[in-house]
């Protein structure tokens, strides 16, 4: 036997005997946290997988950065394992932006962005806000926050600078048309608009409604208000994209819009049922509402309502079915769970889950126009749909 074949003996030897006690190791680790998984599956499953990072996995990681994400994957799971496609968990840390989201506020300085190649877009700034006082414009360009270049903080990375505590103050550079300009500008409590009024011809008020949370009926009622004072003679609401919210502010809404009967049925979990009920004032002007798939839950009540009362005509596609509502339940931890305790149903006791809408006129955009729109960059005359709503309200004018 040769040197050169008694070294590669020797290597083969080495290889093997590192597999075998590799694979005896696992096999070993798998054969110990067997017993338990009669007893306790999900404890021993996550107990056998640590054993294996801390054993064989090659770069440093944080333990309890896993503990936590091991935590949250397995509230998650459970949720996910009812089959409830409503029903879903929140993270601790994704807590503040779904309150932000459910009370249509934030603290920040009241602008929305987008990347750009040199930085962030300014692509709105809100009226009134902090960001408008700075003189801050649609069309800056964000380069830095507070020292941080913007570029590579990106998107979620500059939010989360740009916001902070109420009443401090953020550091901030910009681009205006190539020309450098710095500003400092105070962080303030912003509401995120819930309902916005655009008057068309003919004197039909469009009316945008963006959810039904926190917020929603003093907004679009407020809109009612300045478009009856503007001369309205029909409302055109708009709830495409809108994913639904709170059955009081859906209520509050509908009880100015409907005659004197039921707005809406819930039966919860224990099997109680509440009916709420509108009085006799009620609007006597023509509507119509928009609708799409991607309508949910009260926006597709709100709908409904108006539509098995005759008071509305819909357009648009079929919404998406959703008739159960949920409760959030806050954890120890500051994550919490929504899960679904009850059902809603229409004025005349109908169930809209896994149904929706019918709309009274089917129209669907393509896929271009169905992008521009949810981006809001569909300009109003080359929306099928709105436009459609527009012409049957012009004829019921007339």
């Amino acid at each position: 036997m040769n040197r050169v074949t008694k070294v590669l003996l020797v290597i083969l030897l080495v290889v093997l005997t590192a597999a075998g006690t590799f694979w005896g190791t696992a096999t070993w680790m798998r054969q110990r946290y067997e017993t338990q998984m009669d007893t306790d599956p999900v404890q021993a499953k996550l107990d056998e997988i640590g054993a294996l990072l801390e054993y064989y996995f090659i770069d440093d990681y944080e333990p309890e950065a896993v503990i936590t994400a091991a935590a949250d994957g397995a509230a998650a799971g459970m949720v996910e394992g009812t089959g409830d496609r409503w029903s879903y968990y929140i993270s601790a840390k994704d807590m503040q932006s779904h309150n932000e989201q459910l009370y249509n506020s934030y603290v920040g300085i009241g602008v929305t962005i987008q990347e750009a190649d040199d930085g962030m877009e300014i692509m709105s700034v809100t009226a009134g806000s902090p960001a408008e006082e700075a003189g801050i414009q649609a069309g800056d360009i964000c380069v830095a926050v507070e020292g941080q270049k913007t570029k590579e903080l990106g998107l979620q990375g500059t939010k989360d600078v740009v916001r902070g505590e109420e009443g401090t103050m953020v550091d901030m550079e910009f681009l205006r048309g190539g020309e450098p300009y710095q500003c400092s500008v105070e962080r303030r409590a912003i509401l995120t608009p819930v309902a916005e009024l655009e008057m068309l011809e003919g004197k039909v008020a469009w009316i945008s409604i963006y959810n039904f949370d926190y917020h929603c009926a003093e907004q679009t009622l407020a809109c009612i208000d300045e478009a009856l004072s503007q001369g309205a003679e029909a409302l055109l609401f708009d709830v495409r994209f809108n994913p639904g919210g709170l059955k009081d502010e859906l209520v509050e809404v509908l009880d100015v819009l409907l005659p004197e009967g039921d707005i809406f049925r819930s039966v919860d979990y224990a099997g109680t049922e509440e009916v709420d009920r509108s009085d006799a004032d009620c609007l006597d002007l023509p509507m119509v509402v928009l609708v799409n798939e991607d309508s949910y839950s009260a926006a597709e009540f709100f709908a409904a309502a108006l539509q098995e009362y005759g008071l509305a005509e819909i357009v648009g596609v079929q919404t998406s079915g959703k008739g159960n509502f949920q409760y959030t339940f806050e954890l120890s931890d500051g994550s919490a769970v929504a899960l679904s305790v009850g059902k809603y149903f229409t004025p005349n006791g109908r169930s809209l889950t896994d149904v929706g809408v019918t709309p009274d006129v089917e129209m669907d955009l393509d896929g271009a126009d169905y992008q521009a729109l949810y981006y809001g960059t569909l300009a109003p005359e080359d929306d099928e749909q709105l436009q459609a709503g527009l012409q049957m309200l012009l004829e019921k004018i007339a």
